[in-house]
């Protein structure tokens, strides 16, 4: 171990800072790949829940620390011989089948609440830091939280919209016509990594519909893209999501 980090390794306002702070940047490297690919969970949502599990293990430090020193004499009194992080390991386990609640999967197979549902459980792990007084870590994860959800978005759709992968929801009269979307596609020179088909359901009167991802090699062709698959006269739907 490297003994120079071992001040930032003890529970002091300058670790809790470094530690949270980390988390959000570390975890929005990794959501950045995902956003660029188009996918569900993004950046916003992998800083979230990264920011989520770093603040439950701080909360978790606090409380054995207040338990073993300032609170030893109150704890002992009142018969206090568990694990007091288990209180808010039952909270974060029930928080997670609410924010499974906001998770939906549209029509279009796009899959919508991933950052509320991450928002939701950070909020939860806020709440248990406030309910501990562990105020130095509640101010500012509370404040990486509201940057995360009211200032990111514009970075997060500026990311979204020049990437080099888009995804096409596209409906059509026939399965018969996938070739020629494909062959229409492929015509603008791009490179088409992965087809997902829902053959329709004639009792709802649904046309077949698929959701192509594909790979472009310049930044700005997504709308070049989208009218050249408008053109095709058996398409009657086609969006990007």
């Amino acid at each position: 171990m490297i003994g120079a980090l071992d001040y930032m390794r003890e529970l002091n306002t300058a670790s809790v800072m470094l530690r949270l702070v980390l988390a959000v940047l570390f975890g929005g490297v990794i959501g950045l790949e995902r956003g660029r690919k188009r996918r569900a969970a993004g950046l916003r949502t992998y800083m979230l829940v990264c920011l989520g599990a770093a603040l439950t293990v701080l909360l978790s430090m606090y409380e054995y620390y207040m338990v073993t020193h300032p609170w030893a004499e109150l704890a002992a009194e009142i018969g206090i011989r568990t694990d007091v992080s288990r209180f808010g390991a039952q909270v974060i386990n029930g928080i997670g089948f609410l924010g499974a609640g906001t998770i939906i999967v549209t029509g279009r197979q796009e899959v919508k609440g991933m950052t509320t549902a991450a928002g939701l459980w950070a909020s939860a792990c806020t709440g248990l830091a406030i309910g501990a007084g562990f105020y130095e870590c509640v101010f500012l994860a509370f404040l990486l939280i509201s940057i995360v959800i009211r200032v990111l978005p514009q970075v997060e759709t500026y990311i979204v919209e020049n990437a080099r992968n888009m995804n096409i929801y596209v409906e059509f009269e026939s399965l018969d016509d996938v070739g020629d979307i494909i062959s229409r596609i492929k015509s603008q020179d791009v490179q088409i990594y992965d087809v997902e088909i829902d053959h329709g359901r004639e009792e709802k009167l649904r046309n077949p519909s698929a959701v192509f991802s594909i790979r472009l090699n310049h930044k700005q062709m997504h709308t070049q893209v989208l009218a050249a698959i408008s053109e095709l006269e058996s398409v009657r739907t086609i969006d990007e999501i």
